[in-house]
């Protein structure tokens, strides 16, 4: 850990911001389609929808997306085919739904950092790191999913892709420009900055048997990211937020 740095628990934070298990993003998704999805009862609607998603990005790992039949998710789910078709009625509409998601998850932890965070520029950009890996790990299969099958999305799925990746390097550019201003970071051109930052956090996901293989965990990635840019954008010492204990459990 940098010296000077709160210390802030990620999972905590992540449950504090809300619920991204399988369920729980599931349960999201049904209540964004509600007017869309026909079911009558939420609890078993929930479950029926995460076999399936469980089923798609796990099949999409193996085959690839397109390769992939409505009929072997129902098969691979325990899903029959009129329960898939009053989820969705193609799987580009379910694909939609799965990117939908992803980038709903990504503005939510991105946007909920608390405000003694966001106050400093410096632990605002630790914590924004810490945060985004913390979410993928936890959404591994999902944020897999989006990025491999990214070539072969539809064009609507593919300018959501690009406009969640813009997004989120404008986040970290504006944090970045607000330590420029305040004396904070030495950078010439923060949106720059930004844009080496995303590449260093999709690492974590796209190349996971990299990573595993060298026994490094997602804390310990995202420090070292962490440490990383501090150094190469200068972070001053003194800028830094005052340490404060870890609970203990």
């Amino acid at each position: 850990m940098a010296e000077g740095f709160a210390v802030i628990d990620e999972q905590v934070e992540l449950t504090r911001i809300g619920d991204f298990s399988m369920n729980g993003l599931c349960s999201a998704i049904l209540e964004q389609h509600q007017s869309t999805i026909r079911t009558r009862k939420p609890h078993v609607a929930v479950a029926k929808l995460a076999k399936i998603v469980d089923t798609i990005l796990k099949l999409s790992n193996k085959q690839g997306f397109h390769a992939t039949s409505l009929r072997e998710i129902s098969i691979v789910s325990g899903v029959s085919m009129g329960g898939l078709y009053s989820y969705f009625d193609s799987k580009d509409t379910l694909l939609m739904m799965i990117l939908g998601q992803v980038s709903t998850s990504v503005t939510a932890v991105l946007e909920s950092a608390p405000a003694s965070v966001a106050g400093d520029p410096a632990a605002h950009l630790r914590w924004l790191i810490k945060a985004h890996v913390t979410l993928t790990e936890t959404m591994l299969p999902w944020f897999v999913f989006s990025f491999m099958e990214a070539k072969s999305f539809p064009p609507v799925g593919r300018k959501m892709a690009v406009k969640s990746e813009e997004w989120t390097e404008r986040v970290f550019s504006d944090v970045l420009s607000r330590g420029v201003d305040a004396g904070v970071f030495a950078i010439d051109r923060p949106e720059f900055t930004a844009s080496l930052i995303k590449p260093m956090l999709q690492d974590w996901y796209v190349k996971r048997s990299k990573w595993r293989r060298r026994s490094i965990s997602a804390p310990e990635y995202s420090e070292m990211v962490c440490a990383f840019i501090e150094a190469a954008i200068g972070v001053k010492p003194g800028s830094r937020a005052e340490e404060t204990p870890r609970p203990q459990a």
